[in-house]
């Protein structure tokens, strides 16, 4: 009898649980944005949300956790429930957290829903700025070691590892300057706090739109079709070819642990969601290239990006914690 009762109890959970998958989503969702508001990440998030609530057919409320440079969202998602209610809108940063000694998270503890997109870099300067090359900038900075000062993200950031790509290549000693997202530091450095900063496109494009800001190049090998006047950063720093093309990435992360079913529900809402109007208007128009990858497709994007990066920073001498002893060969 008392076994009865116990396979009976099982069954019943395990109809719940499948019930429970079937019928997500039965609430609003949670989608937290490691940045600011106005940064790239958080643009990016916002232009796909909407397709992506009318796909699963409720709300998704959008909140703004940064900090950490991404770590403190990362770690919020990772103590959430693994049922799909809660996921990350994420970038890059979390995939240098290890080797940077900012946190032991990366995406490896995480699902990839999709990896929306990615983004070409740019190093921007106000407009009234005194550098109107890359040159310029470059030779003020080995003239004047630690005297010129970079907007900057934090480590693992962006602009970090734009700048830890530049230093394996030339002179390159500058102050860096955080500040809590790339929206907030742009900002920054259009009210004179900073002289440059490394940024996405899509988060300097209305402002450079604007003639608020000049990019004084493209962080890649060849102009892009949304800056075509603005010249590849390897005119100046030609040894940079070797780490390019690079740039940022946004994507949608649950944990990994979250039901197969759930998962499946969540991966179909946002491929199609990345193939609205709205969404791939924007990215084309900030500059930004559409992926729409997931699963396997997608860990193996990240994992590639993640042995380019953290071997470029353990070269220059910017990780903190060999990638060797974390399991991440050199690609």
């Amino acid at each position: 009898m008392i076994r009865k009762m116990i396979r009976a109890t099982s069954a019943l959970l395990m109809m719940t649980a499948i019930s429970a998958a079937q019928e997500f989503p039965e609430r609003e969702l949670l989608g937290v944005v490691m940045w600011g508001a106005g940064g790239a990440t958080d643009t990016v998030a916002r232009a796909v949300n909407p397709a992506a609530e009318q796909a699963l057919g409720t709300s998704i409320v959008v909140l703004n956790k940064s900090g950490g440079a991404g770590a403190i969202s990362t770690a919020y998602v990772n103590a959430a429930p693994a049922d799909g209610y809660t996921f990350l809108y994420g970038a890059e940063n979390p995939q240098l957290h290890p080797v940077l000694g900012v946190s032991s998270l990366d995406y490896s503890s995480f699902y990839p829903v999709n990896i929306l997109g990615r983004g070409v870099a740019v190093i921007v300067v106000p407009e009234e700025s005194k550098y109107q090359t890359m040159e310029e900038l470059l030779a003020d900075i080995k003239a004047n070691p630690g005297q010129v000062k970079m907007g900057s993200t934090g480590p693992g950031g962006l602009p970090s590892t734009i700048s830890a790509l530049i230093k394996n290549a030339v002179e390159f000693e500058v102050t860096a300057i955080p500040f809590d997202g790339e929206g907030p530091g742009l900002t920054a450095m259009l009210g004179g706090e900073v002289d440059f900063m490394p940024s996405g496109i899509s988060a300097a494009a209305e402002n450079i739109k604007a003639g608020k800001m000049r990019a004084l190049a493209v962080v890649d090998t060849a102009p892009v079709d949304t800056l075509p006047d603005v010249p590849a950063i390897t005119d100046a720093v030609p040894d940079m070819a070797k780490f390019l093309p690079w740039g940022p990435f946004y994507g949608v992360f649950v944990r990994k642990d979250t039901p197969d079913d759930v998962k499946a529900k969540l991966e179909e809402a946002f491929k199609t969601a990345a193939t609205s109007e709205e969404f791939t208007t924007l990215m084309a128009n900030r500059g930004n290239i559409v992926m729409n990858i997931s699963g396997a497709e997608a860990e193996a994007f990240l994992k590639k990006w993640q042995q380019v990066t953290v071997w470029a920073l353990q070269d220059t001498g910017a990780a903190k914690v060999n990638p060797e002893t974390l399991g991440i060969p050199r690609p």
